[in-house]
């Protein structure tokens, strides 16, 4: 009798531990909160303030590095960000710095405002939407991170 409960109770015990393993692999690492467009599409919400790491390099390498906080709002179905800092060169405070057009599997298009007009930059966003890497090829580089 003693064998039997002791073996039920090794089962039991398995048992809860596999389907504790199981509901683990299948719930998400971390909740990303998304927004619905005007278009009907759910993309990640970007919008709130995001601190931001201006790297300049190749042509523009001789503007350095700077740091500044870029606040992002949803405008239709558009995320602008514009600049909250007033260092590194270029455009003043409250100017827009970038616009992005998501789709449910990134960006869609992402445009860099510098002090010589807007360019067409790629950009990526972590999984977990938290960072935001654009890159202006051979000119500037990105990485936002939110607050």
């Amino acid at each position: 009798m003693k064998r039997r409960i002791t073996i039920w109770a090794i089962c039991i015990v398995a048992l809860i531990a596999w389907i504790g393993l199981a509901a683990a692999q299948t719930a998400p690492t971390a909740a990303m909160k998304t927004v619905k467009l005007s278009n009907g599409d759910e993309v990640c919400d970007l919008t709130g303030e995001w601190d931001a790491l201006i790297e300049n390099y190749g042509e523009w390498a001789q503007f350095g590095h700077y740091l500044n906080v870029i606040k992002m709002t949803l405008v239709g179905n558009s995320f602008r960000g514009i600049r909250l800092m007033d260092n590194g060169p270029g455009r003043p405070v409250n100017s827009m710095i970038i616009e992005i057009d998501s789709e449910k599997s990134g960006f869609k298009q992402v445009m860099l405002f510098t002090g010589a007009g807007p360019r067409p930059c790629t950009g990526k966003l972590s999984e977990d939407g938290n960072k935001i890497l654009l890159d202006l090829e051979n000119k500037a580089k990105l990485t936002m991170t939110r607050k």
